[in-house]
């Protein structure tokens, strides 16, 4: 499958079976994760990826078990075997735009100095990457927020206070039952003529 087709194949997918992902085509797909830009090849960004029980203990934390989750519209995105947890470390670009060769952009002294936040764009090019690796393995895959819940859940499972997460991906094989369409399809995706500016907005 080329990068055209797996592009045009990346759906957001609510609900999965329960059947693991062979660990060559998992490590596979969370290789792309290393394949996107990284300003200064700063590479401040890590996964962490949950398995099994693991999986369960961060449901456990967000949706616990009562009304809540026996009320959740996407039951089957409890089914999904692996959720992986993008996360930032912001002081990595401090440390590497503080190094020699970069300090002339005057970026290595503090976080407000940065005028885009670099840290954000290159885990979001990282996050794009592993979607698209994840449709090319023909699996199903789900960016979604912890929003709320992002405090208590690096607690649980001891992620070091200097990092932030950019949400949670969802992978697995995709189910045909219970994938409940989200509201925001009814938003319509905007046509290229619509987005492009040549040479003047």
């Amino acid at each position: 499958m080329d990068v055209g087709e797996a592009l045009s194949r990346r759906r957001s997918c609510r609900s999965f079976l329960s059947r693991p992902i062979p660990d060559p085509v998992l490590e596979e797909v969370l290789s792309a994760f290393l394949r996107a830009p990284s300003a200064g090849n700063t590479w401040g960004q890590e996964l962490l990826v949950l398995t099994g029980a693991d999986v369960e203990r961060y449901w456990a934390v967000t949706l616990p078990e009562g009304d809540r989750r026996t009320a959740f519209p996407w039951p089957g995105l409890l089914c999904a075997p692996v959720l992986v947890i993008p996360l930032v470390d912001p002081s990595a670009y401090l440390r590497r735009y503080g190094a020699t060769d970069k300090a002339h952009a005057g970026l290595g002294d503090s976080l407000d100095a940065w005028p885009v936040p670099y840290w954000w764009v290159d885990v979001g090019a990282s996050i794009m990457a592993v979607l698209v690796a994840a449709a090319a393995a023909e699996l199903g895959s789900l960016l979604f927020g912890m929003f709320t819940h992002t405090a208590s859940v690096l607690a649980e499972f001891g992620v070091p206070e200097d990092y932030q997460a950019a949400g949670v991906i969802a992978l697995g094989y995709p189910s045909s039952d219970g994938n409940r369409a989200s509201l925001s399809l009814k938003v319509p995706r905007p046509n290229l003529e619509m987005v492009l500016h040549h040479g003047q907005w």
